[in-house]
């Protein structure tokens, strides 16, 4: 299975709200994922099987792996505009985003995979220990796969609770690996055999002369072609919802690896001395220096997402443009999306897709800005990646459930897409911490930090129009100040002494304080793209998005805001039409709006229902119809003349 890219990314029609989506050099930091997705072994196949569709996850592993640079005949020149290697894709954050959201939308099990191979396992790698450290080559050319054991069955989001072990043996100079009851197994990597050798980055306990030094990860091979290696267990879990990657149970029988196994850095390292020693005094914290590269996996777990929107509503849209449906009497038919209850919802869902994306490069830029650099903004810029994985993934969802109701029973058919991404986003939901649970810790921050909406939020009574994008901006900042404020008095009236009872009373309105955030956050990317494109079509319809994502939400607390004199009545009751004719103005934009995602024609080919011809997909070849002579063939003949 190879993939042969023949020429460069280059725009048919340069669409300008596409850079908007995807940024001003988006043709390099998009183009090779873009031309990738469009080669035969990306297209969709036809492997009904769960075994089959997982092998062709693998075997499109290697597809991009030798796309990359990196194939049995060694490491060469990347293709076109490619990240130029594994090695520096793992190290690219804004490549493996790039990675997520395209692949994404074709195969989502391939998206898991990779993801675990480049992001957490190689990038973890080269994080600690640094380029020549160690032989990867091995990595490099997939001749063995990698892949991440952090959570166990009864550790999940507390992985600073992990109770395998590795315990320092001075007499052999390494560890011995351990899982000590059922419920420290390792839950759900992919450790079977399917695709090839494989070894695993596994979160262990270190204890050394039986002090507890914290939670490190330790090089630790798996598996060979056919089975588990000596004392490690490997067990297939249940069929997941969704996608079909090989998630597995994974023990450990006092397995001994060298010294060299630990992932070392100022985290800490044992020395040829063997004794233990570490800048870092807290144990959690050298947890979070181990699994760094969970930050850039939620951002990864956020363009997924984007990608998967995006694709499900691009189908949508072209499906209901061109499925016809009785019109009024006496008049033909129509296109259903000429409905105002069928293209409605999906107006909204593209300015909630914008917001998406607007949100995703904002989070990754600020993100990407701090560097190594520690201190209040590496925190925050962390903590907006958090709230974003958690939004987006969510958002996404809704998106997703929307346009697959409104492609009817179509977009339950496998073929026909929407279904795997359906399930796909449940495991973005989930995976780099649980969504809620990222949420609350989010909110726990916040509402002891500094008001984080302090300079956004307008003055209660100040005047303001429901047609300027900036003043709904600072509605959704006083919305946040109002949640947050509520959730300090609920805290303040619980006396000190109860953490829990304190975090319980506070947590429903510091929630939807973290919730309102997002949308501000994603309000403010959209008001500033918009102020970056000159005057036109596109910087006018990119206005009407943002007004109307803004009102979705400012609508919803339009009580809150009015009681708190942010809002006068006349303007709580004129929102709603306010939102009807924003849709109105942009229905008619609906196919140029989605042709700015920029997918290329091929995968939208894979998709039946996105063709005009999508009844040619159910065509009987064999039937009446087809048969010279029929009344049906001669129906069609007349037809067609």
């Amino acid at each position: 299975m190879t993939a042969t890219i023949d020429s460069p990314y280059t725009e048919r029609s340069m669409n300008p709200l596409t850079a908007v989506l995807l940024g001003d050099d988006h043709q390099r930091e998009h183009g090779f994922w873009r031309r990738l997705i469009a080669t035969e072994p990306f297209r969709r196949p036809d492997r009904p099987t769960h075994e089959q569709r997982l092998g062709l996850a693998y075997d499109r592993l290697r597809a991009l792996n030798d796309a990359l640079g990196n194939g049995p005949d060694g490491p060469g020149e990347s293709i076109g505009n490619g990240p130029g290697g594994a090695a520096r894709l793992a190290a690219d954050p804004r490549a493996l985003s790039a990675l997520h959201e395209w692949l994404g939308p074709v195969d989502p099990a391939l998206t898991t995979v990779a993801g675990i191979h480049y992001s957490l396992f190689l990038g973890s790698l080269l994080d600690h220990d640094g380029p020549g450290h160690r032989d990867l080559t091995d990595f490099l050319r997939l001749r063995r796969i990698g892949t991440f054991l952090c959570t166990e069955v009864a550790h999940g989001n507390d992985a600073a609770a992990i109770e395998t072990t590795a315990r320092y043996d001075r007499d052999r100079d390494g560890f011995v690996l351990h899982t000590p009851h059922a419920g420290a197994q390792k839950f759900m990597p992919n450790t079977s055999p399917a695709g090839g050798p494989k070894a695993g980055l596994v979160a262990a306990r270190l204890l050394v002369d039986d002090t507890d030094q914290g939670v490190f990860l330790f090089l630790v091979p798996l598996t060979d072609a056919e089975r588990a290696l000596p004392g490690v267990r490997v067990r297939p879990l249940p069929a997941r919802m969704g996608s079909p990657v090989d998630h597995c149970l994974t023990s450990f029988d006092h397995v001994f690896v060298e010294r060299g196994a630990l992932l070392t850095g100022n985290h800490g390292r044992i020395g040829d001395d063997g004794v233990f020693s570490s800048a870092i005094g807290n144990r959690r914290r050298r947890l979070l220096a181990s699994i760094g590269r969970v930050t850039a996996g939620k951002i990864s777990m956020s363009a997924c997402a984007v990608g998967s929107a995006r694709a499900t509503l691009a189908v949508a849209v072209r499906y209901g443009g061109h499925r016809h449906v009785s019109g009024p009497r006496g008049t033909g038919t129509v296109p259903v999306i000429a409905h105002r209850s069928h293209h409605g919802p999906l107006v909204r869902a593209t300015a909630t897709v914008f917001a998406m994306s607007l949100l995703h490069r904002r989070a990754l830029d600020r993100w990407e800005t701090c560097g190594d650099q520690a201190g209040p903004e590496r925190e925050e810029a962390e903590r907006l990646v958090a709230v974003a994985k958690g939004w987006i993934t969510w958002q996404a969802r809704s998106v997703i459930v929307e346009c697959r109701e409104r492609c009817g029973a179509q977009a339950l058919l496998e073929n026909n897409g929407m279904s795997a991404l359906l399930t796909g986003v449940e495991g973005a939901v989930t995976a780099e911490g649980d969504n809620l649970a990222i949420h609350a810790k989010a909110a726990a921050e916040m509402l002891l930090a500094t008001d984080p909406a302090r300079d956004a939020a307008p003055s209660a009574g100040e005047p303001g129009e429901l047609a300027d994008p900036r003043f709904l901006v600072g509605l959704l900042a006083a919305l946040e100040r109002i949640w947050f404020d509520r959730a300090g008095r609920r805290m303040g009236r619980v006396r000190h002494g109860d953490p829990l009872v304190r975090w319980n009373a506070a947590s429903g309105p510091a929630l939807r304080g973290v919730e309102t955030h997002a949308h501000r956050q994603a309000a403010e990317a959209f008001t500033d793209a918009a102020a970056g494109l000159p005057p036109g079509r596109a910087r006018e319809q990119l206005n009407r998005l943002q007004r109307l994502f803004a009102l979705g939400r400012i609508a919803n607390d339009s009580g809150e805001l009015l009681a708190a004199g942010y809002l006068t009545p006349r303007q709580v009751q004129e929102i709603p039409d306010v939102m009807d004719e924003l849709i109105l103005e942009l229905a008619d934009g609906l196919p140029e709006l989605v042709d700015s995602f920029a997918l290329p024609a091929e995968l939208l080919a894979d998709w039946p229902i996105a063709g005009s011809d999508y009844i040619d997909a159910y065509d009987d070849p064999e039937a009446a119809w087809h048969q010279a002579g029929s009344r049906a063939a001669i129906r069609n003949e007349r037809r067609e003349s």
